[in-house]
């Protein structure tokens, strides 16, 4: 029995190289995680490994080191940049003296404090305490004591049993919430296919500008930064383009290897997705991880169900690789991509007029213009 240490703000970074590759762009993304969750890193241990230890992960050496590195920078929590089960999480807080958090714990930290729309607070609990079912057995001594009382527990409930049952119910009422907004979601979805509405969504792996190319086109004014995870909240706006009407959704970004949790509890949310007529794949055409982070983003739409949705690649960010706006086509004059920058606004034309030609497919030339200018206001979802 151990009572768990406390969180700190001083991190040391652990990045085993297990075979997956890539092993220095994911150490760059895990500096950015960690810097988008409000921590510092203090020091990095990187090694190699055939397969992880089943005690430690890491293994008996390697945690020495990291040791070592905690005493050596002052830090005061250790980040796996991989999945610790449970068992091994409590060993090396064991052994470490200090919190240990893995990859998912990492993502749901900052989904927790960028979460705004009550929908996303609700999605994000969700996926926290399910991620929490897991590590309940044996996590601090008072889950053991037995405990009883009138009205309160059974006879002899030990806390664990009523943390596990409480917990349980929780999950039951948020899960009963998300789907009534779903239910909602449903109703107004239905609304705009008959009215002949070209919905498109915005993919993308995180910080690839989708919210900036969404205020860009819209004048939302949605929150954008330059860091992983700014926003979580889908956000839709109408357009009118081309005597066409269009409902662009801003919707979370992906990430290689994004936690099970977060697709299940978002699943109402990128549901929206895979229902949208058309997706605009944002890609940072800057980063030279770009071809990964495209494959990365499919493997998530296929997880979901987008698969098979229309998609056209938005290379954004010319303005940092002096690409020039231009308009890509594929076999039978397809639209395959659209080189633009979302800051400078250069090639946004081009994106209007492919939404605008996506749509005339779609629904014919005269799609949308029944409902004219007067139509043209925001919705938010």
């Amino acid at each position: 029995m151990f009572e768990r240490p406390a969180s700190g703000e001083r991190a040391i970074l652990v990045q085993l190289d297990l075979g997956q590759g890539a092993i220095e762009e994911r150490l760059s993304e895990l500096k950015l995680l960690v810097g988008s969750a409000g921590a510092s890193v203090e020091g990095v241990v990187q090694g190699r490994r055939a397969s992880p230890d089943s005690k430690l992960f890491a293994g008996s050496g390697k945690v020495q080191e990291i040791a070592e590195a905690l005493r050596a920078n002052a830090g005061d929590i250790v980040v796996f940049n991989h999945a610790l089960s449970p068992a091994q999480q409590r060993n090396l807080e064991r052994e470490l003296q200090c919190m240990v958090i893995d990859r998912t714990a990492l993502i749901l930290d900052i989904f927790a404090q960028r979460a705004r729309s009550h929908e996303g607070k609700l999605q994000v609990e969700l996926a926290q305490l399910e991620h929490l079912a897991t590590r309940l057995v044996r996590g601090w001594t008072h889950l053991e004591r037995q405990k009883g009382g009138i009205g309160l527990r059974g006879p002899g409930e030990k806390q664990l049993e009523t943390d596990r049952r409480l917990l349980g119910n929780r999950v039951k009422m948020l899960k009963t919430r998300l789907a009534l907004i779903e239910k909602q979601r449903k109703v107004r979805r239905r609304a705009r296919e008959r009215r002949d509405v070209l919905s498109v969504s915005l993919v993308g792996y995180t910080n690839a500008g989708k919210s900036t190319l969404f205020n860009a086109l819209t004048k939302a004014g949605a929150y954008a930064a330059d860091q992983l995870f700014a926003t979580l909240d889908t956000t839709s706006r109408r357009l009118y383009v081309g005597g066409a009407n269009v409902v662009l959704s801003d919707t979370v970004g992906f990430i290689r290897d994004l936690p099970h949790a977060l697709v299940a509890a978002f699943q109402a949310t990128l549901e929206e997705t895979a229902q949208a007529d058309l997706l605009l794949h944002v890609v940072d055409s800057a980063s030279e991880d770009r071809d990964a982070q495209i494959e990365a983003v499919n493997q998530v739409l296929a997880e979901i169900g987008a698969a098979e949705v229309p998609q056209i690649l938005v290379w954004n960010k010319i303005d940092l690789t002096r690409a020039a706006a231009a308009v890509e086509r594929g076999d039978c004059d397809k639209l395959r991509r659209i080189f633009l920058s979302a800051r400078t606004g250069e090639g946004l034309d081009l994106l209007r007029d492919a939404l605008a030609e996506v749509a005339s497919q779609t629904f014919g030339d005269d799609a949308g213009r029944a409902t004219g200018a007067a139509d043209e206001r925001s919705e938010q979802s």
